[in-house]
């Protein structure tokens, strides 16, 4: 994001922070026991008072800390939940990037509707450029089919007891690349079910992306 003070997240989108935006799509949805939000160390205070600041204040928001990577937090969020509730098997975690404040409710409907037929689930939309693969970084080594290709996007929903026996099963070097939670399922043969996305499901991490979403923002606005 450039010389910024702040962690993209807690960036202003419109008259907001962004993960303020994404919060609300979550609230708005009620079948969710908690929310729980995993943030750095050194910001769990300043995201508690920017909840407060908004008035999100709620007994099912919970904030934690976060890991060092994306599935070393949702480890943390599992922890959290055993800790709390004991884990069962027909527990369904929805996880979703902070910075991708666009997401609908039938996005959020159709994860968790298929997360409880199938162990992951995973959000996309297809690929509208040619994909091209270069394992040397410097020359094609492979074009895969266009057709075939989709763009990842969030939510990645998960059984939450699978995705826990998992990971554990992980080497210490398969946690250092296996950082997508999806893609763990798919390399240990378990099903992946996909969701439709949406093209403006974006997720915020460039200044050009924050232009972007503040004019969707404003164009919401407009046509309010």
């Amino acid at each position: 994001m450039g010389n910024v003070p702040l962690p993209k997240q807690f960036l202003p989108l419109n008259d907001k922070p962004i993960i303020v935006h994404t919060i609300e799509k979550f609230i708005l949805h009620h079948e969710f026991k908690e929310i729980i939000i995993a943030t750095p160390s050194d910001w769990l205070n300043y995201t508690n008072d920017t909840l407060r600041k908004y008035n999100i204040d709620l007994p099912n928001i919970i904030v934690i800390e976060g890991g060092k990577e994306r599935n070393e937090t949702i480890m943390n969020i599992v922890q959290h939940i055993e800790e709390q509730h004991g884990l069962h098997e027909e527990d369904v975690l929805v996880t979703h990037d902070a910075v991708r404040p666009f997401l609908t409710h039938r996005i959020i409907q159709d994860n968790i509707e298929q997360g409880k037929l199938y162990p992951a689930v995973d959000t996309v939309i297809p690929a509208i450029d040619t994909i091209v693969e270069s394992e040397d970084h410097e020359f094609i080594s492979q074009i895969p089919r266009r057709d075939f290709m989709y763009q990842g996007q969030t939510p990645q929903t998960f059984k939450i007891n699978k995705f826990k026996e998992l990971y554990n099963q992980l080497t210490e070097a398969e946690k250092e690349i296996l950082t997508d939670a999806c893609k763990i399922f798919s390399l240990k043969g378990e099903t992946v079910k996909l969701v439709d996305g949406e093209i403006f499901n974006i997720k915020v991490t460039t200044p050009y992306d924050l232009k972007v979403a503040n004019a969707i923002i404003q164009e919401s606005l407009d046509n309010d």
